[in-house]
């Protein structure tokens, strides 16, 4: 394909028809620059986005955000709303690391405060939050306890001595999913998460220290807590093996009855079921389970970041203003109303490597930010930035109240690899040059996780801001980073 399939809807987004592929049911939406969409072409995300289109009861579009890339039957950065009626739930559309996602942690301490015991803070985040591939924690579940944290979230990590109360007030949906169903996650599942709370995993998950180095919005960063050479906290991170593990489980139980639910899909990993069916109720529930696991588990990650920054600075986490600004999913499948075509529906909106970005008024918000809208946090690579957004009412016109996730990987993993090994580069000490310290798990964590393994960030945002689908509250850069 190339450009000319796509018809210019402005300088931000970009239509591909339904005459594109037999069988799509509404147009596909990319959200990009032109500079941006070579790429989008050439890792061929664009065909996710036209099969995601072909799913029973998609309403409007198949979207996709500007960090698009290459995914398991979604792309990565991909929205659809489907008909909470008549359409269907797949878990493709969720991805396997449910509730991936990223919350931020605000200070009142200035950089110049932070910087010389930088190294000692990160050495001892490093030492409290275990990270890395099959990474176990400091706690370990009960059956019991399982069954509490799947039902209740962060309600359990508050209740058990993790948090604050006011900290559910800046949890995407207070930290829990009501209508989890511990019942429908496996013993295997179970197994897998049973000492996984608290800890970060691996991958592109992190853990940042930062500092804000702009403010675009003075009005809203004051009223957010964000002000210039502050230190912020940004976690990273999902649902572990638990989660995994029950994508992995419904995929497999979904694709031999795709036939009998009648559906005739171009790709068997856009498996689904009709949101209305019982597998698809099985599903939901236990999708839901794993999204409360995530949300307690960066719960506790945090208040083990408040226990370090304690111990080092000899103050208590309230003395240094160590508040939560705000936690968002990544990965998820939620009941939304929303106005289509001026009517309002109930709609299953999926969100795979993308983010809620609800606008001011909306009921769903807690009354901190039903005033300004919800803050959107877009981390980027750990050698340049990431940003604050906020919602915007075109956001929820045009996309579901939904915009980008991150940066979105230019290089696979194989790839990175190959091109900074071959180099005989050091990540490490290019990060070192720039400022930032770094503590890592994985031969390979460097080279696959390496600046230029991903695209840049402020292009990303740039793109969303254009768009109109969220706005610029502030920009960081990362100067202590633990990655697994």
């Amino acid at each position: 394909m190339n450009n000319s399939v796509l018809k210019k809807i402005n300088n931000f987004c970009w239509e591909l028809p339904r005459s594109f592929q037999q069988g799509m049911r509404v147009p596909g939406r990319i959200y990009a620059t032109e500079k941006m969409l070579e790429h989008i072409i050439r890792d061929d995300a664009f065909k996710q986005v036209a099969n995601v289109a072909t799913l029973p009861g998609i309403i409007k579009y198949s979207m996709a955000m500007p960090d698009i890339h290459w995914g398991y039957g979604f792309p990565i950065g991909g929205v659809a709303a489907m008909d909470a009626e008549n359409g269907v739930v797949s878990p493709g559309g969720v991805g396997y690391d449910i509730n991936c996602g990223v919350r931020l942690v605000r200070t009142n301490l200035m950089y110049n405060e932070v910087a010389p015991k930088l190294k000692q803070l990160v050495d001892l985040i490093f030492k409290k939050v275990p990270c890395g591939v099959g990474s176990r924690g400091k706690i370990t579940l009960s059956s019991g306890e399982m069954d509490a944290v799947l039902k209740d979230g962060s309600r359990w990590a508050m209740s058990n001595g993790f948090g604050w109360t006011e900290d559910l007030e800046a949890t995407e949906e207070g930290g829990r999913m009501a209508f989890a169903d511990p019942s429908k996650v496996s013993p295997r599942a179970r197994k897998r998460g049973q000492d996984q709370l608290g800890t970060l995993g691996s991958g592109n998950h992190f853990l940042e220290i930062q500092k804000v180095t702009q403010i675009f919005d003075e009005k809203i960063a004051e009223q957010w807590g964000i002000f210039k050479n502050q230190i912020v906290v940004m976690i990273h991170c999902g649902s572990r093996g638990l989660g995994h593990q029950v994508c992995d489980e419904f995929e497999h139980i979904l694709v031999p009855m795709l036939k009998s639910f009648g559906f005739d899909l171009p790709d068997r990993q856009l498996a689904c079921a009709p949101v209305k069916s019982k597998i698809g109720q099985d599903y939901l529930g236990a999708m839901a389970a794993a999204a409360n696991f995530a949300w307690a588990n960066r719960q506790i990650i945090m208040h083990w970041v408040r226990e370090a920054f304690s111990e080092i600075f000899k103050k208590s986490p309230q003395k240094l203003g160590m508040n939560l600004i705000y936690d968002v999913a990544h990965n998820i499948a939620k009941f939304e109303t929303h106005d289509v075509d001026g009517v309002r529906k109930k709609l299953l909106v999926h969100r795979k490597g993308a983010t809620r970005a609800f606008a001011a008024g909306r009921m769903e918000l807690s009354q901190k930010y039903r005033s300004t809208g919800q803050p959107v946090i877009i981390p980027g690579d750990m050698g340049r930035a990431s940003y604050v957004l906020v919602g915007t009412e075109s956001a929820m016109k045009e996309t579901f109240g939904s915009t980008c996730h991150g940066a979105g990987r230019y290089l696979s993993r194989r790839a990175a690899i190959k091109k900074i090994r071959g180099q005989g580069r050091s990540i490490r000490d290019e990060l070192a040059e720039k400022g930032i310290y770094i503590r890592w798990v994985g031969r390979n964590t460097l080279f696959e996780e390496a600046p230029e393994a991903y695209k840049d960030i402020s292009d990303v945002v740039e793109a969303v801001e254009g768009a109109g689908i969220s706005r610029k509250v502030a920009r960081m850069i990362p100067v202590g980073v633990v990655k697994g």
